[in-house]
């Protein structure tokens, strides 16, 4: 996958990745972004929150997570970290938990991936997950919206320029 790429800057201003998720500008809502970041100052995570509610909370987190990331260390039956990120935004307490994951081939272009469709608990809630060839994970989490075999070919790069401080 020629198109996702890793970028090293001098000095850290934000991810050292680039961002896989939809850009702001095709996505009818407000756009939150998040960076988990390690105690040295690495960035652990990219976490993007689109809201389609008018401000009642989330539609979908789509979460880039390199690899040593803590977030990615789950244990058997804990939902991925944006799944619970959703749930937190809506204000739902339910104990959530996986109940089977599924392995799905997709093209995305003249490229294939293979798609985790992660089961929960919560019906409401749509997740997925796969790696990018440079070994970070990207996952999506979406709220009463099922996820398609269409909304991969929206992902793309983000300008890392969205992520700057100052």
């Amino acid at each position: 996958m020629s198109f996702l790429r890793r970028h090293r800057a001098a000095t850290p201003a934000g991810p050292d990745f680039d961002v896989l998720a939809m850009d702001p500008g095709d996505w009818p809502g407000n756009l939150g972004a998040g960076l988990l970041p390690a105690p040295d100052g690495s960035c652990q995570g990219v976490f993007l929150r689109y809201d389609l509610f008018g401000g009642r909370g989330p539609a979908m987190i789509i979460g880039n997570l390199p690899e040593g990331s803590p977030a990615r260390d789950l244990t058997d039956g804990q939902i991925p970290f944006e799944a619970a990120q959703l749930l937190d935004a809506l204000e739902n307490d339910e104990d959530v938990e996986v109940t089977g994951v599924e392995d799905c081939p997709v093209m995305q272009g003249d490229n294939l991936l293979i798609v985790r469709k992660i089961k929960l608990s919560e019906s409401r809630i749509s997740c997925v997950q796969f790696d990018r060839s440079d070994n970070v994970l990207v996952t999506i989490a979406s709220w009463d919206r099922p996820i398609t075999d269409d909304l991969y070919a929206l992902l793309k790069p983000l300008p890392a320029e969205l992520f700057q401080q100052g």
